[in-house]
C-alpha cells in the first residue's frame, strides 16, 4: 500500500485594512510595492476590518479634531502623503466606514477592489467628498466603469453585509486591533508583521 505524502499547508498573508483609515491611505504605495514583490506561492488575502459602524450622526467636534490631528501627523511622518482638509468644512463628517467597506466587497465582484480602494481614498482625502454616503460610493463605482446600477443594488444587500461581518470576525481571530495590519499564517502559526 502506497503512503500518501503529507500535504504542506500554503502560507497566507492577510492584509487587514479599512478604505477610510488614514494610515491605510498612507500605507497604500508601500503595500502596492510590497505586493508586487511577493512570491506567487504566497496566498494574499485582503480583509476589511471595519473601523466604524454605520451611523447617520455627525461626528463629535472632539473626534473631528482628533482625526485632523492624525492627518497632520501622517503628513509629517509619511513622505508624499497629503490630505485635503477642506473635507471638514465641506462635508458633514460621520464616523461611519462600513459603507466604504461594503463598496470594496461589491467592487470585488466586478474585479475592481483595488481600484475602488484607491477611488474611495481619492474621494475622501483628495476631493473632500464623503465615502460614508452611498451616492459618493456609487459615483466612485461609475467613475471606474463599473455597473453602477448593480453596484447600488449590491451595496446594502444582506449578502454584502454578511461578507463584511465575516471579514471583521476573521480579523479579530487573527488578533488584529489596528489598521493597516499584516499577519502571516504558516503551519507554525500566526505572525503579525511590522
Amino acid at each position: 500500500m502506497q503512503q500518501d505524502k503529507p500535504v504542506r499547508a500554503q502560507a497566507r498573508l492577510y492584509y487587514i485594512h479599512d478604505p477610510m483609515c488614514s494610515w491605510c491611505w498612507a500605507f497604500q504605495p508601500v503595500w502596492r510595492a510590497l505586493r508586487a514583490q511577493l512570491p506567487a506561492s504566497l496566498a494574499v488575502h485582503d480583509l476589511l476590518g471595519g473601523l466604524a459602524a454605520d451611523s447617520d450622526l455627525p461626528m463629535p467636534l472632539s473626534m473631528q479634531q482628533a482625526i485632523q490631528a492624525h492627518w497632520r501627523r501622517i503628513e509629517r511622518v509619511v513622505p508624499g502623503t497629503v490630505f485635503n482638509f477642506a473635507f471638514w468644512q465641506q462635508c458633514i463628517a460621520r464616523r461611519s466606514t462600513y459603507p466604504a467597506c461594503r463598496a470594496v466587497i461589491v467592487a470585488r465582484k466586478q474585479q475592481a477592489a483595488e481600484a475602488m480602494i484607491r477611488a474611495i481614498g481619492e474621494a475622501y482625502y483628495q476631493q473632500a467628498r464623503n465615502p460614508s454616503d452611498d451616492d459618493v460610493l456609487v459615483a466612485c463605482a461609475a467613475g471606474l466603469g463599473l455597473d453602477a446600477t448593480q453596484f447600488r443594488r449590491d451595496l446594502n444587500a444582506v449578502e454584502t453585509e454578511l461578507q463584511l461581518q465575516q471579514e471583521m470576525a476573521m480579523a479579530r481571530r487573527l488578533g488584529v486591533t489596528g489598521f493597516p495590519s499584516l499577519v502571516l499564517e504558516t503551519a507554525a502559526g500566526l505572525f503579525p508583521l511590522a
